[in-house]
């Protein structure tokens, strides 16, 4: 499934580019400095790569600007996995759009149930806003994730 809009061309991506890996970096590194170890539940590239996840990318042209990947947990309940907009793309409409397109996605699928984690920090305020702003509620942990000060966990019935 590709997604065209406002100039921007959201596609499955194999994980194979440059400016993915970089994208990914950066999405790991800033994870790394603003959580506590134990609290990364980030993907590395090789994570990824699992058959039960798929990865989507935003592109305008050749800047990328954004991506995004769902994980399968079961047949009705999927995961967002690894939302991250560069510094240069930000407040253009990547994320929303990143997070409808995995919306879109899941229903297409018939999951019931879409969950995500992220930080608790300041720094992820601005997810948890855009997160809020299409339904997604906070919850406890699920599959596999524990309690952890460091976590907010929400899910959005489809």
């Amino acid at each position: 499934m590709t997604t065209e809009a406002g100039g921007m061309k959201i596609e499955q991506d194999d994980l194979s580019r440059p400016a993915i890996h970089a994208l990914l970096e950066e999405h790991l590194t800033s994870m790394r400095a603003i959580s506590p170890p134990e609290s990364v539940h980030a993907l590395d590239l090789e994570k990824l790569r699992h058959p039960s996840i798929t990865f989507w990318s935003a592109w305008d042209g050749a800047q990328l600007l954004g991506c995004g990947a769902l994980k399968e947990l079961g047949p009705r309940h999927g995961e967002i996995k690894s939302m991250r907009t560069p510094d240069s793309a930000r407040r253009r409409g990547v994320g929303r759009a990143m997070l409808t397109h995995i919306v879109d996605v899941a229903r297409a699928r018939g999951y019931e149930r879409l969950s995500l984690e992220t930080g608790s920090m300041e720094a992820f305020r601005p997810a948890h806003t855009l997160y809020e702003s299409v339904g997604f509620v906070r919850c406890g942990p699920f599959e596999g994730y524990v309690d952890d000060p460091n976590s907010v966990f929400m899910t959005l019935r489809l």
